[in-house]
């Protein structure tokens, strides 16, 4: 990158478990972070937003924590750059915001240096920071992935024809992961994590068959998380009945919480929005779309030779 050069990052956020599929499965969803990035004398970075408000404006920012640790693990420097960020995905609401802001760190050491990852590379990085996959993974491929995640390797299937119109219905207050976290249980007994399991499978092969009325009944069944998180969400179970008289397919904890993920059949995501909109005023509802693409590097022309903006 010389003076004068522009960068524009663009990661989308996630939802991820999707019920069953706890820390293996996640999903793109059409909230973005973006990044416009110039050469500048320090690093800075500069709010855009209302999601962005109050952000550490230096280097102990997230975004540039995570591009340094990916510069020196690939033998690379970065240069100072001014960074303005813009984002609609909520803080701790469970869209992935912090994945999100993990792989656009990723993308920027990657532009930077010109590492020329590939796509394998940014979801390792991206899930060595999140010690899980579906989140980052999403971003970074988008569309539906599911993927394990060790200390030695990352393995991440991207499946095609994700058919169902997602609407999530986010509540005001947030809910931190740690404290999402300490809600699970240490163990489960074995009857119960082979019934666990079992649901995870059937709803993984209903998305691989895009039989989507099956994936919405097992999104319900889960019994890894949500019968835990639920405690922190009162209105998971209100919303999960209204949502299913208006015609979803199925509801869900969006990872940690507290937002929920409704799904409809292609189409029917407008009727469902409304009538959740109508019930729970005090949250924001919204017809989200899947992308297809995952987080992108834009190089743009300048108008000022300097870099400033």
């Amino acid at each position: 990158m010389k003076d004068g050069d522009m960068l524009k990052i663009k990661v989308p956020g996630s939802t991820a478990n999707l019920g069953p599929g706890f820390d293996s499965i996640g999903l793109a969803l059409s909230r973005y972070l973006i990044l416009t990035v110039t050469l500048a004398d320090k690093w800075h970075f500069q709010s855009e937003s209302a999601e962005t408000e109050g952000l550490p404006e230096g280097t102990d920012n997230l975004i540039y924590q995570v591009a340094a640790r990916t510069a020196a693990a690939y033998g690379g420097t970065l240069p100072a750059c001014k960074v303005k960020v813009w984002s609609d995905i909520p803080v701790a609401r469970g869209l992935g915001s912090s994945a999100a802001a993990i792989v656009a760190g990723i993308e920027l050491a990657d532009a930077l240096c010109g590492f020329s990852l590939s796509l394998k590379e940014k979801a390792r990085l991206s899930s060595l920071e999140e010690d899980h996959p579906d989140n980052a993974g999403a971003s970074v491929y988008g569309g539906l992935v599911i993927g394990l995640h060790t200390a030695s390797d990352t393995d991440i299937i991207r499946l095609p024809r994700f058919q169902m119109d997602p609407v999530a219905v986010i509540p005001s207050y947030k809910v931190f992961t740690k404290d999402a976290r300490d809600v699970l249980p240490v163990t489960l007994p074995f009857k119960t994590a082979v019934q666990a399991g079992a649901v995870g499978n059937t709803f993984t092969a209903a998305l691989m068959a895009s039989d989507w009325e099956l994936a919405g009944k097992m999104m319900e069944k889960d019994l890894f998380h949500q019968p835990y998180r639920g405690t922190l969400v009162p209105e998971l179970e209100f919303i999960a009945r209204a949502a299913k008289e208006a015609g979803a397919l199925g509801t869900a904890l969006s990872g940690a919480g507290p937002a929920m993920i409704a799904f409809a059949a292609p189409g029917s995501g407008s009727k469902v929005a409304d009538v959740l909109r109508e019930r729970f005023p005090a949250c924001e509802v919204a017809l989200l779309s899947v992308p297809e693409e995952g987080s992108t590097v834009e190089r743009l022309p300048s108008c000022n030779p300097s870099g400033s903006m």
